[in-house]
């Protein structure tokens, strides 16, 4: 049976989350391993047959580690069926929830060498119970400008589980 790897940057664990229901999806046609950015230097990337690669935003950013990975086995990344997909609130605007509109996804591919072999973007959650004084405060800042939730009592998962099933069958089909 085919391996496949999911690499997963997450800032409060909705990547993580989204990236093992990628991974109990493609589990009938793949052996899967599930695995954060941080601990991917611990495998060889050459006993996989697909390589996934999620990862978050947080104040308009990805992690450094991604792009310092990525540059790091660019060759390898290139030379296996492969995917990456974002996870930011952004996505929760239908204008903005594609590879070709959302900002994020444009920023990562102008920012990289890599060129994905499929790509999407999943809108991903605002847990403000969860967030310490200063993420609440300037996450609430960002959705009052860009007309999303401030109420901070309330936790807001805007993401579309059915989509993330859609592009889980794009990878089994791999």
């Amino acid at each position: 049976m085919k391996k496949s790897l999911i690499i997963y940057s997450s800032v409060d664990g909705h990547t993580e989350k989204i990236s093992k229901k990628i991974s109990e999806n493609l589990a009938h046609s793949f052996v899967v391993e599930l695995i954060s950015l941080d601990k991917v230097k611990t495998k060889n990337l050459n006993n996989f047959d697909q390589i996934i690669v999620g990862a978050s935003i947080r104040y308009g950013n990805y992690r450094k580690e991604l792009f310092k990975f990525i540059d790091e086995n660019i060759d390898i990344l290139s030379q296996k069926e492969n995917a990456f997909f974002s996870v930011n609130v952004v996505a929760r605007k239908k204008e903005k929830n594609n590879r070709d509109t959302n900002p994020y996804i444009l920023k990562f591919l102008n920012n990289t060498k890599w060129n994905p072999k499929i790509i999407d973007v999943f809108a991903g959650v605002v847990d403000y119970p969860s967030y310490k004084y200063f993420d609440k405060f300037m996450i609430r800042l960002i959705m009052f400008i860009t007309k999303g939730p401030t109420n901070t009592k309330n936790k807001y998962d805007f993401t579309d589980w059915e989509r993330v099933q859609k592009f889980s069958n794009l990878l089994s089909d791999k």
